[in-house]
């Protein structure tokens, strides 16, 4: 037993040794670097060293300046107690802090945050962490960023930054870049500048549409002199072009909506026009579409792009095929009753409303917008225009276009209007009017699935969706000319731009009231619409 026990305490006493010896060598292979004196600067116990320790760390034109920076603005570099290394922090969940060296990045693993000395800054201390790093980015290569970085240092240059701006403004090479620096300088020296550079400064400026240059070229005018007279031409200039920039916003805006309803209407006016059916169900086959772009979303999960364009045939198909049942099982015994078939499809509405309420949900479902329709294309700082309404009005416009090649080049588009302007001699002529009915009704059911899916890149999909257009839709169709495609793409276009016009001063509500009475005044003068149709089919 005693010999047992000597083996045992033995071997527990090498391994203590080898434990401690590793411990060591651990610890002199993580032996902190030798931070460089602009680094320990910003540790500095008050904020004014700190700041000095900022313009010090720019000036210095270290390495890893931009990357110091950085960590410091977002509150991850900071000291260890133990050594007074340098450290910046990875992932700060919880209650032991996942660190790795300012110096090298060398990966030091968890460190409890009880043993860490935090950095703090100050909003002035960020602010100039902000103007310090738009200066290092000025020296990108690509000339989007360094437009980005000038941009950002528009109303943050102050006397230290003026000298090396100045410096990077002669070595510029492109023009957009060299002149926000020329703005960003000149905003420096109208504020702290003699005369002759306030007035440079002025014709510099004269032309910015930037909210911070208006703000301090309206602070200017406020005063006397030649300065403030020249202020006040610079600011008249300036309102006129941002009332021409919020002109073309609205027209833009305008248009969106009009290729919404364009969109909405568009199918209608094919069955409208037609078979002079009052579908009150067009509504929820807009529904339809979107609810599938939903469902494709949902089956392909993490690719919304992808979803999206499968969604434009799976929704095409899927509100033709509803709106043939419709015609099928409930439109074609009501030909003729045009107050029989409003209340039929209007219960059909409420249906279909109740369906998906049974089936999804009565809760909206968002659908995600691909990342290449998200964000905005910017024209100035007073004008951008976001892309998915973009992508909605080329998606109108090539729809529309679709429609009239088929209404005009295809069989089906002869038989369909040798139907609408005289159903009867089309019959005697061989024409199979129920099959073109049938071919209409899908035709334009489908087209209100097309809609659905641009609709849902612009607002929640939901069982009321389609109840927010049809009115609208009735009111494209009946204000352009019943079943005159021509009619419903620029009465769509017309009403949109009017909502959008109107809607500032007047409210939604109040909007669409006065378009419905405009619309009323209108058909009072002229009751085929826009573009009536002719000939002596359309006089009897």
């Amino acid at each position: 037993m005693t010999l047992l026990r000597t083996i045992t305490a033995t071997l527990m006493l090498g391994c203590l040794i080898a434990l401690g010896t590793g411990n060591a060598l651990a610890r002199d292979a993580a032996s902190p670097q030798q931070a460089p004196d602009e680094l320990r600067a910003l540790a500095a116990d008050s904020y004014a060293a700190k700041a000095r320790a900022i313009k010090d760390l720019v000036a210095s034109q270290a390495p890893r300046t931009r990357v110091w920076l950085q960590a410091l603005l977002d509150g991850k570099l900071q000291r260890l107690e133990e050594d007074g290394r340098f450290v910046i922090v990875t992932d700060n969940r919880g209650r032991d802090w996942t660190v790795i060296d300012a110096v090298d990045d060398a990966p030091l693993g968890e460190v409890s945050r009880r043993h860490i000395d935090r950095i703090t800054i100050n909003n002035a201390l960020r602010n100039q962490l902000r103007s310090a790093m738009a200066i290092l980015d000025l020296d990108a290569d690509d000339p989007a960023e360094r437009l980005a970085s000038a941009d950002r240092l528009i109303g943050e240059v102050d006397a230290d930054l003026a000298e090396p701006l100045a410096a990077r403004l002669d070595a510029e090479s492109d023009g957009d870049v060299r002149a926000k620096l020329a703005q960003a300088l000149a905003l420096y020296r109208l504020q702290s500048g003699d005369a002759a550079q306030i007035d440079a400064a002025i014709d510099t400026l004269s032309g910015s549409l930037n909210p911070t240059v208006r703000a301090a070229l309206a602070q200017v005018a406020r005063g006397d002199g030649e300065a403030a007279e020249a202020a006040r031409q610079a600011l008249a200039g300036i309102e006129q072009a941002l009332k021409l920039n919020h002109a073309a916003e609205t027209l833009y805006f305008g248009l969106s909506l009009g290729s919404v309803l364009v969109l909405a209407a568009i199918g209608l006016a094919i069955t409208f026009g037609v078979m002079g059916v009052i579908n009150m169900a067009h509504g929820e086959l807009i529904m339809l579409g979107a609810y599938t772009t939903w469902m494709l979303q949902q089956l392909l999960p993490g690719q919304p792009g992808l979803a999206l364009i499968l969604a434009i045939p799976a929704g095409f198909l899927v509100s033709a095929l509803v709106g043939v049942i419709i015609e099928r099982s409930v439109i074609r015994f009501l030909k003729g009753r045009p107050l029989e078939t409003l209340l039929a499809t209007f219960g059909v509405s409420l249906i279909l409303q109740q369906l998906v309420r049974t089936v999804i949900s009565p809760l909206n479902r968002t659908v995600v917008t691909p990342e290449w329709m998200s964000g905005s294309l910017v024209v100035n700082e007073a004008l951008s225009l976001t892309l998915n309404r973009l992508y909605v009005l080329g998606f109108a416009l090539v729809v529309f276009a679709a429609l009239m090649l088929v209404m005009r080049r295809t069989r089906l588009g002869l038989e369909v209007r040798a139907v609408t302007q005289n159903r009867t001699m089309a019959r005697a002529m061989g024409i199979h009017a129920t099959r073109v009915d049938i071919l209409t009704f899908a035709l334009g059911s489908g087209v209100a699935g097309l809609a659905g899916v641009a609709l849902s890149q612009l607002t929640n999909v939901g069982p009321n969706l389609g109840q927010n257009y049809i009115i609208d839709s009735f009111m494209v169709v009946v204000f352009g000319g019943v079943g005159n495609l021509w009619g419903t793409l620029v009465a769509g276009m017309s009403l949109g731009v009017i909502n959008q016009v109107i809607e500032p001063w007047a409210g939604a509500v109040l909007a669409k009231v006065i378009v419905l009475v405009f619309i009323i005044l209108f058909i009072q003068k002229r009751p085929r619409g826009l573009f009536p149709q002719k000939g002596r089919a359309a006089e009897g």
